[in-house]
């Protein structure tokens, strides 16, 4: 077999599960690893990308950028050709990092001069015009993502958040020269000194414009909004099979079991809404250090009929009226924020590890083999409780959120929707398209 052509870091499982759906829809075979790979692992995938989801976006920037040049040695020794590291589209990060110094480990590693920044994604909103990332109408600062509780975001200017975070020196490509077309941005990554080169992006076609223009830079950063773009330009330029492919769905039956532990308001509406179509039964964070209380959902969900899936949620209600256990405090709405979410790291753990034995015990003690999981921190728990490390991406049920399948162990199908995506139906929507 060969090695994938494009070897993919992200920085969450839910944001990994958001750039292998743009993959897909753009054509590629996608395998997702929620562990670093060895090199001959890597080598024995069939499959035209691979995306490696390591929970490095909050930890110390050394770490991530060891773990981030671990990963770039084992693709590019793998045998991969082009290289991807994908953020969040909302640039998560501090003065400390982690974009760029991970940025600068991989440029390093695969001794590289040059890389671009590209985190718009303007179907999702996520736009950035002369270097600013605006959310929706708003600039990034002033969208609520200024309260995020680990990566507060006090500037909107992509630049100067990276000279915070990098001695590399940093210049923009801005929509101006976008517009001209592909050879117009060619030209100015040629003439510019900068090793980090931030784009502008306000539209599909800049997008279209931009992926043409980089097909041939083995290291590419940004959002999944790029990597929508990425497969047309490979495959134009001969570096795919013309043929596309189909993704299908997980063939795994049984119940299935909501899992929620995002606090976002897209997700506690969420939760409302599939309340009336499931047995539902609320986690107490304040219950997290209980012996056994694992034990005791698990009985709960032992005894509920057969014929409604299950949900079990630590989300607040959609009216934010349910207190977070740490700060006695109501839940907020802030768009990108964890809303309501225990601020203590022992609740937030406790509750991360109480959603990984939950997952473990529902499978191994009553056979639950499809799983539905909000949050990006829940989702992480969820895979690790099950154990499982590699995934097959199937088709969309959102935008951002595909059904994967589990491979190597024991089959799952499983669905990680980060916090904010989804419509207030999703639950139900993806449940139903798993029974079609």
């Amino acid at each position: 077999m060969n090695a994938p052509f494009l070897g993919c870091l992200a920085d969450d499982i839910t944001g990994a599960t958001d750039l292998a759906i743009n993959l897909v829809q753009g054509g590629m075979r996608v395998v997702q690893m929620l562990e670093i790979p060895s090199t001959d692992e890597l080598q024995q995938l069939n499959c035209d990308a691979v995306v490696v989801s390591l929970k490095i976006r909050s930890i110390p920037a050394s770490e991530a950028a060891e773990q981030a040049q671990t990963v770039a040695s084992r693709l590019n020794q793998a045998g991969c050709q082009r290289f991807l590291f994908k953020y969040c589209s909302t640039f998560d990060s501090t003065s400390e990092g982690n974009i760029g110094p991970i940025a600068e480990a991989m440029l390093g590693e695969l001794g590289e001069q040059q890389t671009v920044f590209c985190p718009a994604f303007p179907r999702n909103g996520r736009t950035v015009y002369q270097g600013h990332l605006f959310v929706g109408q708003s600039l990034l600062n002033e969208s609520g993502m200024e309260n995020h509780p680990l990566n507060p975001m006090r500037d909107a200017s992509l630049p100067r958040l990276l000279a915070a975070q990098s001695r590399f020196p940093i210049s923009t490509i801005t929509y101006n020269v976008i517009q001209q077309g592909p050879q117009a941005v060619l030209d100015a990554l040629e003439n510019s000194q900068a090793q980090f080169i931030v784009l502008d992006a306000c539209s599909d076609s800049h997008l279209a414009v931009l992926a043409e223009s980089i097909r041939d830079m083995r290291l590419v950063t940004g959002g999944s909004g790029i990597a929508r773009f990425l497969p047309v330009a490979y495959r134009t330029a001969g570096y795919l099979p013309l043929a596309e492919s189909k993704p299908s769905l997980p063939e795994v039956t049984g119940r299935s079991v909501v899992l929620s532990g995002s606090c976002s308001l897209a997700t506690r509406r969420q939760v409302t809404n599939f309340k009336p179509h499931s047995y539902s039964r609320r986690i107490e964070p304040e219950r997290a250090f209980v012996d056994d209380y694992v034990g005791e959902l698990l009985s709960w969900a032992a005894d509920q009929p057969d014929d409604r899936p299950l949900m079990f949620y630590s989300t607040p209600s959609a009216d934010g009226a349910v207190a977070s256990a740490s700060t006695g405090t109501s839940a907020g709405t802030s768009a990108g924020t964890s809303a309501g979410a225990p601020s203590s790291p022992s609740v937030a753990e406790a509750i991360e590890q109480l959603h990984a034995e939950l997952a473990s015990r529902l499978a191994n003690q009553l056979g639950i083999r499809r799983f539905v999981v909000a949050g990006g921190e829940t989702s992480g728990a969820v895979a690790s409780g099950l154990g499982v490390t590699r995934l097959r991406i199937g088709p969309e049920i959102c935008a951002g959120v595909p059904w994967t399948e589990s491979f190597g162990s024991e089959a799952f199908a499983l669905a990680f929707k980060s916090g904010n995506f989804g419509d207030e139906d999703f639950f139900a929507k993806a449940i139903a398209q798993l029974d079609s």
